[in-house]
C-alpha cells in the first residue's frame, strides 16, 4: 500500500482546487459555514489577494488537501499504509488517519491560522547549500543563539526562524560562509520557534474543547519523526507550533518501512522535490 504527504503552507497557488469544489459539494459547504466566507472563490479566485495570509493559507490548504485525498480515495479505493504531513499538512495526515472529522480538522486549522498570524516581528529564512552542523556553527559563532532552526527539510536545506534583525543579520553571515542561497520567506512571525509560545499557549486552551480518535494507520509526528501516540495528540499539535519539523528524518524513516513510492496529496510537488533530494543526499 502506498504512503501518502500533505503538503503545507508554501504550497499555495491562485487556482488549487478548482476541479474538486464541485466533485464534493457537501464538504465544500461545510468548510464555506465554518470559515464564514466562500473556499472555492478564495482558492480559485482570491478577489481580495488573501491566499498568502496565514489565516486564509492554512484552511485554504488544508481544505484542497483533504478534497484532493478523497479524490485518490475515490481513485484507487483503498486506504494508505502511513501518512506524515508538513507543518500544516500534519492535520491532513490526522483526517485521513480517522484521528477527527473534516470540520473538526478545519476549525483546529482555522484557530491555528489565527493564531500564528497574529505572531509579529518574527522572520524565517531559507538556507540552502550548508550542512545543518555548519548553519547551528555560524549562529554560535556569531551569538546569535535566538535563531532556531525551524525546518529540517533535506541534508543541505534548512530553515532558520527568529526575530527580523537577527534574521537578517544572519543571511550574510550563511552566504558568506558557502550558502547556495538564502531565501527569505513572506511570513511575519518566526514559526515553528519558541517565539511562538504565546500561540501555542492559546492553542492549548483551545485543544481542551476537542476529542481525538486512535488513528487507524500510522501517522508521522513533525516535532519527533515517529509514530503519533494516542492519546498525546492534542499535546502533539500544540508542541508542533514551537518546535522544528523534522522532515528529513520522518522521510528517512518513511523510506525505511516502505518500499513503494511516497505520494505528494495536495497542491503543488514541494515535497516531492524534497523527498529526490533526500534520497541524492542533498
Amino acid at each position: 500500500m502506498p504512503t501518502y504527504i500533505f503538503p503545507g503552507q508554501g504550497s499555495q497557488v491562485k487556482g488549487m482546487g478548482k476541479e474538486l469544489f464541485s466533485q464534493f459539494p457537501k464538504i465544500t459547504a461545510e468548510a464555506d459555514a465554518i470559515l464564514g466566507y466562500s473556499i472555492a472563490t478564495l482558492c480559485v479566485e482570491d478577489p481580495h489577494q488573501h491566499l498568502n495570509q496565514t489565516q486564509y493559507t492554512q484552511p485554504a490548504l488544508y481544505t484542497v488537501n483533504a478534497l484532493s485525498y478523497s479524490s485518490k480515495l475515490h481513485q484507487v479505493g483503498k486506504p494508505p499504509n502511513f501518512v506524515a504531513g508538513h507543518s500544516l499538512g500534519e492535520y491532513n495526515a490526522l483526517l485521513a488517519a480517522g484521528v477527527f472529522d473534516f470540520g473538526t480538522g478545519l476549525k483546529l486549522v482555522k484557530k491555528r491560522g489565527e493564531l500564528m498570524s497574529q505572531a509579529v516581528g518574527g522572520a524565517m529564512a531559507a538556507v540552502i547549500g550548508l550542512s545543518i552542523d555548519t548553519i547551528k556553527a555560524i549562529l554560535k559563532q556569531h551569538h546569535l543563539l535566538d535563531v532556531a532552526i525551524a525546518n529540517y527539510n533535506t541534508v543541505m536545506q534548512t530553515v532558520i526562524s527568529g526575530k527580523a534583525p537577527d534574521i537578517a543579520h544572519a543571511v550574510p553571515l550563511l552566504e558568506k560562509a558557502g550558502a547556495l542561497m538564502v531565501i527569505p520567506l513572506n511570513v511575519s512571525g518566526a514559526f515553528h520557534s519558541p517565539y511562538m509560545r504565546s500561540a501555542q499557549e492559546q492553542f492549548v486552551m483551545f485543544l481542551k474543547d476537542f476529542h481525538f480518535s486512535p488513528p487507524k494507520f500510522p501517522v508521522i509526528a513533525n516535532c519527533t519523526a515517529s509514530i503519533y501516540q494516542f492519546p498525546d495528540i492534542g499535546n502533539t499539535l500544540a508542541t508542533q507550533m514551537t518546535r522544528p519539523v523534522r522532515w528529513l528524518e520522518t522521510i528517512q524513516y518513511l523510506l525505511s518501512q516502505n518500499k513503494e513510492e511516497i505520494e505528494e496529496i495536495g497542491p503543488g510537488r514541494v515535497l516531492t522535490g524534497l523527498i529526490m533530494r533526500i534520497k541524492n543526499g542533498q
